[in-house]
């Protein structure tokens, strides 16, 4: 098994048990992370919403999670996972499920540069968000308006972090 590989396995290890330093040691300086809501550059906003997310279940919803990992592979350059996780939407109260796939790139000291998870967004939305998500989940406002706040909320996190 190649060392990049067990930086995965140790990364989804930590994020089952919400230990978001753990998730941040795996990151490079100049990472990047992309999903359906998220579009961050940097170790600190990539790690900052680790911890947020991480933060935010503990707070509110760590009697609900469950992470489950599979299908974790990698080599000196790329990796992927398939993930699964259960938790309560902090904003709603509301359960999800989310199916994820990711895909990886690392450097040469075997920290992850690129990181790019993928979800069906209209499902993540009819959980978390009840009839909104069903009705608009598949329109790109509705997109754009989660996108929008997710970021504000990172960012007044963050800058909370710095006082």
């Amino acid at each position: 098994m190649h060392t990049n590989q067990t930086t995965l396995e140790n990364f989804y290890a930590a994020f089952a048990r919400l230990d978001s330093g753990a998730m941040a040691a795996c990151y490079a300086p100049d990472a990047q992370f992309d999903d359906e809501v998220f579009s961050l550059r940097g170790h600190r906003e990539v790690t900052g919403m680790w911890h947020m997310l991480c933060n935010l279940t503990k707070a509110k919803g760590a009697d609900v999670w469950k992470l489950t990992s599979s299908g974790i592979e990698a080599d000196a350059r790329t990796g992927k996972s398939h993930w699964e996780a259960d938790y309560r939407f902090s904003t709603t109260g509301r359960m999800v499920h989310n199916v994820i796939d990711g895909v990886f790139e690392f450097n040469e000291q075997g920290l992850i540069i690129r990181h790019r998870d993928r979800f069906n967004f209209w499902s993540w939305s009819r959980q978390a968000l009840g009839t909104p998500g069903l009705l608009l989940g598949w329109t790109p406002f509705l997109r754009a308006k989660v996108k929008a706040q997710a970021a504000a909320n990172l960012q007044k996190y963050l800058a909370q972090r710095n006082h």
